[in-house]
């Protein structure tokens, strides 16, 4: 089995592109975590219920509830935050780890500078009290959504992007639940996690990890 996570602000819709290919080798299980897509988005504050710990329990949870007890893991972005607290968290059900396009979340606000804060802008933006991003991301929802998406592509342009993706991608950044759940996602990302980040890196994990650092903050 091999369980594949998405990243901000997209859904489960960017992974079809290779699902069909992975799904050569692998039972293929694609959902969205909490606040994004098609899952529920619970009401918080401060990030408390979108922790990467919080989520990673969502998903334990769901792969049990499929009779899945261990598995293969990739996690893109936020996704990958996610990936490796689940490794931390659970080891006996990783038996390996793909985490793609990011450092750990401890050691990105630890790097944090002038030229990365104004790459990497929704980090601080999104971790604002609510309802500050909330309100101003809600008056325009897809303008942020594409402004966003292209601003990490070469060509500054949606154009990479399968339309049928960026379609739900648009349809999902629409809900204002969704608009809050990523937002309580980058605050826990800001306090819970990296606070979670500092007890853990020290130590080690049970598994074949392969990373593919981020450039950028994601």
């Amino acid at each position: 089995e091999m369980w594949i996570i998405h990243g901000y602000p997209q859904t489960g819709a960017m992974w079809a592109p290779i699902a069909d290919q992975l799904a050569e080798r692998f039972l293929v299980v694609v959902a969205d975590l909490r606040g994004y897509g098609r899952s529920s988005a619970p009401e918080s504050t401060g990030g408390e219920a979108y922790s990467k710990r919080r989520m990673a329990g969502d998903m334990v949870a769901l792969m049990a509830a499929l009779g899945h007890e261990r598995f293969h893991l990739a996690g893109h972005d936020r996704g990958a935050r996610v990936a490796y607290r689940l490794a931390f968290d659970h080891p006996e059900k990783v038996m390996r780890l793909a985490l793609l396009d990011i450092i750990p979340t401890l050691e990105m606000w630890e790097r944090a500078d002038a030229a990365g804060m104004i790459s990497a802008y929704h980090w601080a933006f999104l971790a604002q009290p609510n309802p500050l991003p909330e309100r101003l991301i809600a008056s325009d929802p897809v303008f942020y959504l594409d402004h966003t998406l292209a601003s990490w592509t070469k060509a500054k342009s949606t154009a990479p992007f399968a339309s049928e993706a960026l379609a739900e991608y648009r349809k999902s950044f629409s809900r204002p639940t969704a608009i809050h759940g990523a937002c309580e996602d980058y605050r826990a990302g800001a306090t819970i996690d990296p606070a979670a980040d500092a007890v853990v890196l020290a130590g080690t994990m049970d598994c074949l990890l392969y990373t593919s650092p981020s450039r950028r903050g994601r």
